[in-house]
């Protein structure tokens, strides 16, 4: 099965620490966004979790413990922006990124980490033009170090409306002028533009709009086979193909603080969700409380038998 750490916060940034303990002691347990006293139970065995999938701003505190993980399967995503502090306040220095992201590479293979160029919004200061040069520059630099950049355009959702009121969505004219030049950048740096739930706009183009973290992303990154169970597809999207996995993170816990975030609603919560993060911990935030309902998660290792035995 797969184990997500990012799509709810970013932990190889903020909570690196709590992770490689819950590693060591081999299970973490994890409150139902919607209804926190429900708590499922994950085994974190290699037994049973095939691959650990990461999003992150900032890598860096992870390298040193990445012997930790070299047990399971890994992809990472890691989202670097040209966005100055005025939008993303708390993001490392975007060159040291750069240079983490070509030592994770080095560290996992290049089959196993994608660069995240998103979410893409346009105003007068970052402008259509503006995004394709930052882009070709970036590209550059990350040349060789990755076969993959997702892209998307910004989704007003309403803790962004909230906490990013000048935003707005990209007009479509844009979308494709920035699709376009993109698409053709990466090309010369033996790329793949992956656009994330955006249709299929930029197929025509030569952009692959099947998904971007998917079972062939997972698949690619093991170099074995995955029998992946229907309900463990995400229902919940039409336009997200995405292999979700069991997220183990919590909303209001990113201390990046981007104002283009969907997951924080906002920074005062988050610093009054971070005081209450124990390292020691098998919860994110917090502990147990009364009335916590703890189950246990069905687990099983999704990677093919055969392949297994052909390994």
């Amino acid at each position: 099965m797969i184990i997500n750490t990012g799509m709810r916060t970013d932990i190889p940034a903020f909570y690196h620490e709590w992770l490689i303990n819950r590693i060591k002691e081999g299970f973490v347990l994890v409150r139902n966004p919607y209804n926190p006293s429900q708590v499922t139970r994950y085994s974190l065995s290699p037994e049973v979790v095939d691959l650990i999938a990461f999003c992150t701003k900032n890598p860096a505190p992870m390298l040193p413990h990445m012997d930790t993980l070299k047990a399971y399967g890994q992809y990472w995503f890691v989202t670097i922006t040209p966005y100055g502090k005025d939008i993303e306040p708390n993001v490392p220095d975007k060159q040291k990124v750069m240079e983490d992201f070509k030592k994770l590479s080095d560290i996992v293979s290049i089959d196993s980490v994608g660069w995240r160029y998103d979410p893409i919004f346009v105003d007068d200061k970052h402008s259509v033009d503006w995004h394709i040069d930052q882009f070709e520059q970036m590209t550059a630099t990350l040349s060789g170090y990755t076969k993959t950049c997702v892209i998307s355009f910004i989704d007003i959702y309403k803790k962004v409306e909230r906490n990013f009121p000048d935003a707005r969505e990209v007009f479509k004219k844009d979308r494709l002028t920035i699709g376009k030049a993109f698409i053709e950048i990466a090309k010369q740096h033996d790329m793949i533009i992956r656009p994330c739930a955006e249709g299929n706009d930029l197929a025509l183009y030569g952009a692959d709009c099947s998904g971007c973290m998917t079972v062939k992303t997972f698949e690619t990154a093991l170099h074995a086979k995955l029998d992946v169970p229907k309900r463990s597809r995400n229902q919940r999207n039409n336009e997200c193909a995405c292999l979700l996995g069991a997220d183990i993170g919590a909303y209001d816990t990113c201390g990046h603080l981007c104002r283009y975030c969907y997951a924080n609603t906002n920074a005062a919560l988050v610093r009054e969700n971070v005081k209450n993060h124990d390292p020691k911990s098998p919860f994110l935030i917090g502990n147990s409380q009364p009335g916590d309902v703890i189950h246990e998660a069905e687990q099983k290792s999704w990677l093919d038998l055969q392949m297994r035995l052909e390994i």
